[in-house]
């Protein structure tokens, strides 16, 4: 009879047996029935010879533990006060799929976010990123209810969108709002949001870092950004960040973590950035930045020319640079390309490249007067130039 195939250890025990009827017996098998039998003969014998149980077994004396700490209290109300204006958001796309007689809309769910209710007639405050490219919003309030929401604008380049719901009579509750330049690293915040779906979810921390950068989906830079260590987690984006009196100082929107879940390091949008941006969008369904009205070449022309600054490529016509004498480049059949002004700064800020150009202006408004610094052959003017709107067409 053919034997099995066994370890080398193995096959040298059983070459010393001698040849019986007696089966062989796997070796783990033996091991989990020893073990087995350890734990029933705990069970049973016990360690010592006493009874197991206690027919006169009662629940235990309650501590009553007092009032709460001054600080828990603190964040309860805060919890409790803000709540109310913090809603969860769920979007889904839709797909059409074709079988051989019809074709059917398949709606398939997105993800999950969180928003803040801006003004008691409907408006939601979430992040641009939570909504994008979602065939549908559904918004669900503090007690349960829910509804369905439309896109009124969006900002990629400050992540900020804003939904409408019909509250049909519902007295909705917008959240307070408090300012971003009194902010102080150290001091406390509350976040709420939805990670990972679950919803009313309230995590603290501190401001752990101002003045921030960070990049956006479409490749912008949010400038003045507030760093916090309070918990933020996929799902929490577009949900308030809040100080100890219970006022929106921000909008979470980021995080840093190599994992994807939150790593110590959360970021939110000031909220004087959303106070700007979401009557804007409430008007307009966009933003309107202010512009100087010209198209800049690219750095990489100014880096061949060894010159620091900005050159004008084109003045747009009809617009405060064209009235103000700002000249763009032009080409020349005897001397082919003739710069045009070269921009060096604004309002006494050095501007060394496209990068610095576009943050001085994001940091005005439209209707603001800036002196604009500029070098034309061996010589440099001073020109006023009045900040025009001016929306991108990607909104």
């Amino acid at each position: 009879m053919n034997q099995p195939h066994l370890p080398s250890d193995e096959k040298y025990i059983n070459a010393q047996q001698p040849s019986s009827s007696v089966p062989y017996v796997n070796g783990w098998l033996v091991l989990a029935l020893l073990v087995c039998g350890g734990v029933l003969f705990f069970r049973m014998m016990g360690p010592v010879a006493i009874s197991l149980f206690d027919p006169t077994a009662k629940s235990r004396e309650i501590v009553v533990r007092g009032d709460l700490a001054e600080d828990e209290k603190s964040t309860i109300q805060i919890f409790e006060q803000s709540s109310p204006s913090v809603v969860h958001i769920t979007t889904s796309e839709f797909y059409l799929q074709q079988n051989r007689f019809n074709l059917k809309a398949t709606e398939i769910p997105r993800g999950t976010g969180t928003g803040v209710i801006w003004s008691s007639d409907g408006y939601i405050v979430t992040n641009d990123h939570v909504i994008h490219d979602a065939s549908r919003a559904r918004v669900t309030l503090w007690d349960r209810t829910t509804y369905d929401a439309v896109l009124v604008g969006s900002d990629p380049d400050r992540d900020l969108a804003v939904l409408r719901i019909d509250p049909r009579g519902k007295a909705l509750v917008p959240i307070p709002i408090g300012q971003s330049p009194n902010l102080r690293v150290g001091q406390k915040v509350f976040a709420i949001g939805s990670p990972f779906g679950l919803d009313n979810t309230l995590t603290t921390g501190v401001i752990s870092g101002l003045g921030r950068e960070i990049d956006t989906a479409n490749g912008k830079t949010i400038r003045g950004v507030i760093q916090t260590d309070a918990a933020i987690n996929p799902g929490n984006s577009g949900g308030p960040l809040l100080d100890s009196a219970g006022l929106m100082i921000g909008i979470n929107t980021a995080i840093i973590s190599p994992s994807g879940a939150f790593a110590g390091i959360g970021f939110a949008v000031p909220v004087d950035v959303v106070n700007e941006v979401t009557p804007q969008l409430i008007r307009h369904g966009k933003v309107y930045r202010p512009t100087l009205g010209i198209v800049p070449f690219d750095d990489s022309i100014a880096q061949k020319m060894g010159v620091p600054g900005v050159i004008v490529q084109t003045v747009l016509p009809t617009t405060s640079a064209s009235n103000a004498g700002l000249r763009g480049s032009e080409f020349d059949p005897d001397r082919g390309i003739l710069l045009g002004d070269l921009i060096v700064a604004i309002n006494d800020q050095e501007v060394t490249s496209v990068n610095d150009l576009f943050r001085i202006l994001g940091s005005k408004k439209v209707g603001d007067v800036v002196d604009v610094k500029v070098v034309r052959g061996n010589e440099s003017t001073t020109l006023p130039i009045e900040l025009q709107a001016f929306a991108p067409a990607s909104q």
